[in-house]
């Protein structure tokens, strides 16, 4: 199946701004993405008039982060009524610039993680559930779908795999509300990614991919073959995404755990990643020459 090929702007720059998105996405674009994810860090860093200036005929996709105090479960109102906050400006700039979807790991922040027994943890998903309504009702008025992520077990404590993702959304999954899968967390949470995909049937809403190193897709451990499979299977028509991340920025480097260059330059990350995925897709456009870095 022919699927849109993006990447994330992580891949090369952290925060996005109004003044680093322009340029970026134009290299983006020149080199042959049909797609970029856009990762809003904090409310205002970048604006929607910019984002749709810059595209260039690219699919936008939107991408929140959990930074330390976002929090939907086992915090405080204030923290909460925060995360509520910032999750709202994400859908409201996903429908202003045309993005199908908002998706992350939308239950606490991360890095945040703590042991929980079954009552517990029957505890959280009940919070998150309630926390999560309010929030689902708006993106239904925008015409936006909200992609939950699981992250691995070094992320979070909360959800790790689609089981418990699907376990945790429960009455809340449907048109509206669903899972994001990120082949990174997958490699590491799931006995079989395939099988994961699968699982997430109808309510997958997003895919991100990488390698199993968190590099470039391809030349790796990871079961492409096998994930392309599960993806045909359920009918996945969105895109395959490039989440990966450049060590030079302290923060996202410290969150990602990125301790060392996943390749020769960003910019080739990103350009062999492309290479890969069209190796194994149909083909949409013809991807361009290398482009100069954009560090």
């Amino acid at each position: 199946m022919a699927r849109p090929i993006g990447v994330n702007t992580w891949v090369w720059t952290s925060p996005l701004t109004d003044t680093s998105l322009p340029p970026l996405l134009g290299s983006i674009a020149a080199m042959g993405f049909d797609a970029v994810e856009l990762p809003l860090e904090n409310i205002g860093d970048f604006t929607a008039a910019t984002v749709r200036d810059s595209l260039e005929g690219m699919l936008p996709y939107l991408v929140g982060a959990m930074a330390p105090g976002r929090d939907l479960v086992f915090a405080d109102d204030s923290s909460i009524l925060q995360t509520q906050r910032y999750l709202s400006a994400c859908i409201e700039l996903a429908h202003d610039i045309g993005a199908p979807s908002v998706c992350g790991p939308f239950y606490s922040s991360t890095g945040r993680l703590w042991r929980m027994d079954d009552v517990e943890r029957r505890s959280a998903y009940e919070q998150l559930r309630h926390n999560l309504a309010p929030l689902a009702d708006e993106a239904a008025g925008a015409g936006v779908a909200l992609g939950i992520e699981p992250l691995n077990r070094y992320e979070t404590s909360l959800i790790n795999t689609v089981e418990q993702a699907l376990d945790a959304l429960g009455p809340l999954l449907g048109p509206v509300v669903g899972l994001a899968l990120d082949t990174y967390h997958l490699n590491i949470e799931e006995r079989s990614s395939a099988d994961a995909i699968i699982r997430a049937g109808a309510h997958l809403v997003h895919v991100q991919v990488c390698g199993n190193d968190r590099g470039a897709p391809g030349g790796d451990q990871t079961d492409w073959t096998g994930i392309l499979a599960a993806l045909d299977t359920v009918g996945y028509q969105g895109p395959l995404n490039i989440e990966s991340f450049t060590s030079h920025n302290s923060s996202i480097a410290t969150a990602a755990s990125i301790w060392r260059p996943l390749a020769e330059s960003q910019d080739r990350l990103a350009h062999d990643g492309l290479v890969f995925l069209r190796s194994i897709t149909r083909p949409r456009t013809t991807t361009s020459p290398l482009q100069g870095d954009q560090q």
